[in-house]
């Protein structure tokens, strides 16, 4: 009876254990580490079988795969073949003001980078993966550093004609900045082969310099340059998967189909001189740009600029002299407000890991903003004048 009694204790006593420590010693077969008290104050409490799930995860486009030869684009998002896809880009840099236009090739460009310049006007930088039917790109203009600070975050190939000497020489010369330079004081290593004049009368020399691509190929090469993209890349935007649409991630925010990123009024934030502005289309979905009153065209077609995303990144400027050469903050983080699918999300923008990674874009809980796959126009807002800012 004793020896009854001892072993009835014992399987007591170990059914008691299972209960209470079961799950956890399950756990440390796994490999698991045990929780500490402190770990538990932290952790959610665990949902009862009546709580509904959370859930899942609106779709993105995750790792990339190759299907039929193609792959999606880091900049896109769109379904390219695999050679323009995983091929870095290059960004050029191109006039927007009205002695220039219109501009040869720009509606190619994944990305069009705006910033304003000197004579409170704007300047762009385009940002093309594809361009291999095309023979040439611009008109092509001078470079200032935080233009360059931008396509070194997305491991673009920089080409330019002409710079900002005091703040520029010094950086684009960099091993760093793998660039295709007009030669020009400055330039260390030009790459003459790349650019031409074309003939356009009525215009002024410095609006008749392009950049040809046969040419540009050839000095990239005699630079030595890599067209891979490097094992560390990280993709400015992330983007909703094929069949999804952003603005269904936003339902609740508000819509805004005509967006000024300088106001309707003149001033001297960069976008007063031309007043430009996107409208959007709900058909489409695209946000068409205009400026001055008119259609942005390109002139390769005459068809009117377009892309699916805009986004306002607001930055800290500067005067840096007397030739009214500005500065912008393009590390750090600041606010933002994304434009996609008709809606308007506001957040902030993020880069602290260098020069090689681009902005990161988020939203008001801090999670990243959902982008329509498609072409993104970005404007530097100048944020001592972001009051000037108008969307409707």
């Amino acid at each position: 009876m004793k020896k009854n009694n001892l072993i009835g204790a014992v399987l007591l006593g170990l059914m008691v254990s299972y209960l209470l420590f079961g799950c956890g010693n399950k756990e440390d077969e796994q490999g698991e580490p045990e929780t500490t008290v402190e770990e538990v104050q932290l952790q959610s409490p665990e949902p009862s079988p009546e709580v509904t799930p959370e859930p899942e995860g609106f779709p993105v486009i995750g790792e990339r795969e190759e299907k039929d030869g193609q792959i999606q684009s880091y900049l896109t998002g769109e379904w390219k073949d695999k050679e323009v896809a995983e091929r870095r880009p290059i960004a050029v840099m191109i006039p927007n003001n009205s002695p220039a236009m219109p501009q040869y090739g720009i509606s190619r460009a994944s990305i069009i980078y705006e910033a304003p310049v000197e004579g409170r006007i704007t300047r762009l930088m385009a940002v093309f993966e594809d361009f291999d039917d095309l023979d040439r790109i611009g008109p092509v203009r001078s470079s200032r550093d935080y233009f360059v600070y931008v396509a070194m975050g997305y491991e673009a190939i920089y080409c330019n004609w002409g710079l900002a000497r005091p703040y520029v020489e010094e950086l684009i010369n960099r091993d760093t900045v793998q660039n295709i330079s007009a030669g020009v004081a400055g330039i260390h290593n030009p790459a003459d082969k790349a650019f031409d004049r074309v003939s356009r009368p009525g215009y002024a020399d410095e609006f008749r310099g392009y950049l040809f691509i046969d040419g540009m190929l050839t000095e990239a090469e005699r630079l030595g340059y890599d067209w891979e993209y490097d094992d560390a890349y990280v993709p400015p935007f992330t983007f909703v998967a094929d069949g999804a649409k952003a603005q269904e991630n936003y339902k609740d925010n508000e819509e805004a189909l005509t967006i000024y990123p300088g106001g309707t009024e003149g001033n001297k934030g960069g976008y007063g001189a031309y007043n430009p502005h996107f409208e959007y289309n709900e058909q489409d979905g695209l946000y068409y740009r205009f400026q001055n009153g008119e259609k942005q065209i390109d002139e390769i077609d005459n068809s009117q600029l377009a892309v699916a995303n805009v986004v306002f990144q607001y930055c800290h400027g500067e005067v840096r002299d007397d030739h009214d050469y500005l500065a912008f903050g393009v590390h750090g983080e600041g606010d933002a407000i994304v434009f996609t699918g008709g809606k308007v999300i506001k957040g902030t923008w993020k880069r602290y890991d260098g020069d090689a990674t681009p902005a990161k874009f988020y939203d008001e809980n801090d999670e990243e903003i959902l982008f329509n796959q498609g072409k993104t126009w970005v404007c530097n807002i100048w944020e001592e004048y972001g009051e000037f800012v108008k969307y409707e």
